[in-house]
């Protein structure tokens, strides 16, 4: 067993003896007999590659290569790069193409092997510090202490992610050193600090570690999201506050200083708690939790366990900030959504408004009263400078109604926060967990602010003498036009019910001629078979789908065109293009009917349903990571290609967004809704057509009515990128410059800062930011204004399948066109919301800028 001991631990001795950018090994034996092995130490001028290397330590999950270590065979630091990786040889762990590298840090780690005496290969790697935990790095990143002192860390690709700063200065960098503290340390030729880890804390503390003001402890996002999340902890007056990052900070522990300036993580003790001692520095250590707790862990049995939980004192049951959620309510642990203003659906992240607050129609804000509500952990509540002690109940609700970016008001006339009786108010610009305050002894007034829309029920909140001129004009227009629209509808009504009873034979005829047709049913039969249209699945773009079941127990989707306009091309045109056609990705027509006024069409039936409710509702349940996103884009790569390349007719689909995508129970994609698309002949390679589609996924070449298969290739760019950031390419509830995702998208490139627009509510689209930005690049090649400049779809799939590069020297002008007429297919309420949202960004013509 010595002699196994001995061969692993020499064999990364080895290494890095080999090296000559360290000072010279120090192999001891302690007090234990044990060896020790330190390379604690590098000089200037020294460049260190993250690339797999023999010296490599893995847990698992998690590889970490050591650039300097401080310990023995058991147990000791690192400092290196600590990368998550994905395995493809699990039987050989150390094999350099074995893995890959998703995303990396540099960082200090505790290294523990807890099986000594059996096993060398598996070691427990616990992260207590990194440089770059909202900026991780890819495979080929470089650290480089400089020859001037300065630690920087540079991507594969060169970009500068971190930096000491710490040239020039008084004392001169000389090194670079790992103490038996854990704390990284630049020193001079004086051996004074220059600069150290141990006061640029992330969301842990070892022993030894002071918290002073000006710095704090920020918990990472996820467990597997390392960027910075929701809570921190930091010193603030006489107290340490826990509290949520938000603006203003919501503090929900308070401990007293009693003097104190600073606390240190001691061997027994933290802020006069009594924390149970440690037999090493490396066998204990502090962490703010996820979830916004404080926790002590220690090394117990070969494994890190909770010691000790901080912050347990004074907490009720309802008393954390996301004990229910943004937007909901606490009473007695059960949590519940507030009727009045958000939607019925209760989730780990909590409710949200059925209006959202628009800064565009702030005319339209109006406060909420919340009765026998309090908010969370009020008692011990610090402002951080915020409250207002000499604002009226009046004044404060007017304040927050001038003031946009805030979302409730929190008023009392005692409002207790130690210092006696004291009335104040507080603006809150996010709202986290009320609690249920019936019966309470203590007067909180929580006012919510919601968007009121005028209508009969709901007047607006700005009406006064002033105003009203204003609005009687409003009325009295509105219901001139209402009128005429009305006039309108019911004379168009008589003259096509006029042209259907001449032209139903003939439309009849022609149905039967469509080669390759799919079954025919009747209307009586398709009302059995969906229970008399009972169960709806949801809207379409020129009518209602209905589950049914068909005689042999399949079960079929059942589409009921409604309107005048549309219908009977919309029938023509999904019957004639997937009616003799078969691929994977595209939805299959299995049968039609065409009974005198009734027209439907019926599909094979996709269970977990379209694309959109994947990736823009926040539901804990409606997640997808980063492999099946992946997955459903090829999918909807192949389908469009099949359908420009592989039929016996190019056929255009030209309405490509997420809920004409499609998914079945393996959430395998599939492309539906044809109503809008194009044949034309093979030889053709453009086509005159009427402008078609959905505002926000028309390309520009729209505008000249001459379009080609590469308006698909557009639209598909649109919907990637959503898939990419998880929201939509006009999302009105961000804040107006973000609120077109192209503009932002081509903001983000333009700063080299694209990882900031990854899915931040989905932790794997975040654990593999690297990939996703690089699928970024076929976004951009599928969104060129020029299209002949766009891929065709088959070379999409093929950049997809890793066997095309992406073309270089792309234009990143993004297009976003605003569509100044009525567009085909777009009279539902997405479509209209969409085109009248584009016209009010007239600099929206020639891209963003």
């Amino acid at each position: 067993m010595d002699q196994q001991r001995s061969l692993c631990w020499a064999t990364v001795l080895l290494v890095f003896t080999s090296l000559t950018y360290v000072y010279p090994t120090i192999y001891l034996v302690n007090a234990h007999h044990q060896p020790v092995v330190d390379y604690p130490i590098a000089n200037l001028s020294t460049s260190w590659p993250n690339s797999p290397s023999s010296s490599d330590l893995s847990d698992g999950s998690f590889v970490f290569s050591p650039i300097l270590l401080r310990g023995s065979i058991g147990a000791g630091f690192g400092c290196g790069f600590y990368c998550n990786v994905i395995y493809t040889n699990s039987a050989c762990l150390f094999c350099n193409d074995t893995y890959t590298y998703s995303a990396c840090l540099f960082a200090v780690v505790i290294i523990y092997n807890p099986y000594v005496e059996e096993n060398y290969t598996q070691f427990n790697l616990e992260l207590v510090w990194s440089a770059n935990r909202n900026h991780p790095v890819k495979r080929n990143a470089t650290l480089e202490l400089t020859q001037d002192g300065d630690l920087i860390l540079a991507d594969a690709n060169g970009t500068s992610v971190w930096s000491t700063n710490t040239v020039g200065g008084e004392n001169s960098v000389s090194g670079l050193n790992l103490t038996e503290e854990g704390n990284l340390v630049l020193f001079a030729r004086n051996k004074s600090t220059v600069w150290q880890s141990f006061d640029h804390p992330t969301d842990s503390l070892l022993l030894g570690q002071k918290l002073v003001p000006g710095q704090k402890l920020t918990a990472r996002a996820s467990e597997s999201n390392w960027s910075q999340g929701l809570y921190s902890l930091a010193i603030h007056g006489d107290g340490l506050f826990a509290y949520v990052e938000s603006n203003p900070p919501q503090s929900y522990y308070k401990s007293s200083l009693e003097g104190n300036s600073y606390v240190e993580f001691e061997n027994g003790s933290f802020n006069r708690e009594v924390v149970p001692l440690a037999s090493t520095h490396i066998s204990q250590f502090m962490r703010l939790e996820d979830d916004g707790q404080l926790k002590v862990y220690g090394w117990r049995g070969g494994h890190w366990e909770v010691v000790l939980e901080l912050m347990t004192s004074g907490f009720s049951e309802c008393g954390h900030p996301m004990v229910c959620g943004k937007y909901s309510k606490c009473t007695n642990s059960q949590c519940s959504c507030l009727d009045e203003t958000s939607s019925n659906e209760t989730t780990d992240l909590g409710c949200s408004l059925v209006t959202p607050i628009s800064c565009n129609y702030s005319e339209y804000h109006t406060l909420l009263e919340l009765n026998n509500t309090s908010y969370f952990n009020l008692y011990t509540q610090d402002t951080f400078g915020y409250l207002d002690e000499k604002t009226e109940l009046e004044d404060c609700k007017k304040s927050c109604l001038a003031n946009c970016s805030c979302k409730a008001v929190l008023f009392s006339y005692d409002w207790g926060l130690g210092y006696g009786t004291l009335q104040g108010c507080l603006l809150l610009s996010e709202v986290f967990s009320l609690i249920n305050n019936e019966g309470g002894l203590r007067k909180i007034y929580v006012f919510l602010k919601v968007q009121k829309y005028p209508t009969a029920q709901y007047p607006s909140p700005t009406d006064s003498p002033q105003n009203k001129p204003r609005h009687v004009t409003f009325i009295l227009g509105s219901s001139l036009g209402a009128s005429f629209v009305v006039f309108f509808m019911i004379a168009c009504c008589l003259f096509l019910f006029k042209k259907k009873q001449e032209s139903e034979d003939l439309d009849e005829f022609s149905i039967i001629q469509v080669p390759g047709m799919p079954t025919r049913f009747s209307y009586e039969a398709l009302r059995d078979m969906t229970s008399n249209f009972n169960n709806k699945l949801g809207e379409g773009g020129f009518g209602s789908v209905f589950q049914g079941t068909l005689g042999d127990g399949t079960k079929v989707a059942v589409k009921l065109l409604n309107g005048f306009c549309q219908v009977k091309k919309s029938f023509f045109a999904e019957v004639e293009t997937i009616g003799s056609i078969h691929q994977v990705n595209l939805v299959r027509l299995i049968g039609f009917c065409a009974q005198k006024s009734h027209k439907l069409l019926v599909y094979e039936y996709m269970p977990n349903g379209s694309l959109d409710k994947w990736i823009f509702q926040r539901n804990q349940e409606l997640i997808l990571g980063w492999q099946s996103r992946r997955k459903i884009i090829m999918d909807i790569a192949k389908g469009l290609a099949y359908l420009h390349e592989e039929c016996r007719q190019k056929i255009f689909h030209l309405d490509i967004k997420p809920q004409n995508i499609l998914l079945d129970e393996n959430f395998n994609a599939k492309i539906s809704d044809f109503g809008l698309s194009k044949l034309i002949d093979k030889d053709q390679s453009q086509v005159v057509t009427t402008m078609r589609g959905t505002p926000g996924y028309l390309a520009p070449e729209w505008l000249s009515s001459i379009i080609t298969e590469k308006v698909d290739v557009y639209s598909f760019g649109v919907v990637v990128l959503e898939m990419l950031c998880g929201r939509k390419n006009l999302d009105r509830s961000q804040p107006e410059e973000d609120m077109h995702l192209l503009s932002l998208f081509k903001r983000k490139v333009e700063e080299e800062r694209l990882i900031d627009i990854v899915d931040k509510n989905n932790d794997e689209m975040q654990l593999h930011g690297a990939e996703v930005v690089e699928m970024m690049r076929v976004v951009v090649w599928c969104l060129q204004s020029d299209f002949s400049k766009r891929p065709s779809m088959s070379l999409v799939v093929k950049v997809l399948e890793g066997s095309v590069d992406v073309e270089n020297n792309l234009d990143y002008n993004f297009i976003n066109p605003v569509i100044p007429r009525t567009i085909a297919g777009a009279g539902h309420q997405e479509g209209a919301i969409g085109a009248a949202s584009t016209l009010l960004f007239p600099s929206a013509l020639s891209g963003p800028r």
